[in-house]
């Protein structure tokens, strides 16, 4: 009987940690503004990782590259490949740029998985990933248009803004509503990926034991990856497009 009332214990513990509550937020009050605290904290947790990585990467560089090194040098030049393949040989000052989203959305994703957030508990809503919240891929997907933008104004200036009526003038609102509805793609794709792989595995950990759900974890882990990928790499894209003037 104790054997039994202690796995069930266990199974709700892990049902527990894996559940996800949806529209609950912990809010904070920040001058003027309503914040979701909880998209605050894990996202200065990912920020935090991101930095202490950075820190660890040129603290001490080698001529000949330790494993550590060669680790950091590797994420560069796959940054700088994705960079150049998307937008040409005028990439090297979009790196940063692409860099920061690539590694951002990554790193948040994987900290979704791995990181155990629902232990910790909050009066209202729970931790977990910063692109869980669409206020947060919004963001990023604005941060992109308004690269987009800027990038082709810095290179063409207000011509830039001929595209629009090219090849006819007909176009003009066809154009213009792409250019709108691309931050918004981006922002619906990661938001939606990554809340439809937690509520998977909700589901099955509900309806199976952890056994199933365990191997559908780690495929999360490599569709996240590939969803920052892609985020980036379109981000890229875009940027590219809109310094060449063309669709």
């Amino acid at each position: 009987m104790n054997i039994l009332l202690c796995s069930i214990n266990t199974q709700k513990g892990l049902y527990d940690i894996s559940g996800v509550e949806v529209g609950q937020h912990l809010y904070w009050q920040i001058g003027g503004f309503q914040v979701h605290a909880q998209v605050l904290i894990t996202s200065w947790v990912v920020i935090a990782i991101l930095l202490g990585s950075a820190i660890i990467a040129v603290r001490n560089p080698q001529t000949i590259p330790t494993d550590g090194q060669n680790f950091f040098e590797y994420v560069l030049e796959f940054i700088r490949d994705v960079s150049k393949t998307q937008i040409g040989e005028e990439y090297g000052p979009w790196v940063p740029f692409i860099g920061t989203m690539f590694l951002f959305i990554f790193v948040s994703n994987w900290s979704g998985a791995l990181l155990p957030w629902k232990i910790i508990q909050l009066p209202h809503g729970e931790l977990a990933a910063p692109t869980n919240d669409i206020n947060t891929t919004v963001a990023l997907a604005l941060l992109t248009s308004v690269a987009y933008f800027y990038a082709g104004l810095s290179k063409k200036g207000l011509s830039y803004f001929g595209k629009y009526i090219q090849p006819t003038p007909i176009l003009l609102p066809i154009n213009i509503l792409e250019d709108f509805t691309k931050p918004l793609s981006l922002s619906f794709r990661l938001f939606g990926n990554i809340l439809a792989d937690e509520l998977v595995v909700v589901v099955l950990v509900s309806l199976v034991p952890l056994v199933v759900p365990i191997p559908v974890m780690f495929l999360g882990l490599f569709t996240s990856g590939i969803q920052a990928l892609i985020f980036a790499t379109l981000a890229a894209a875009y940027i590219g497009e809109s310094m060449e003037g063309h669709h």
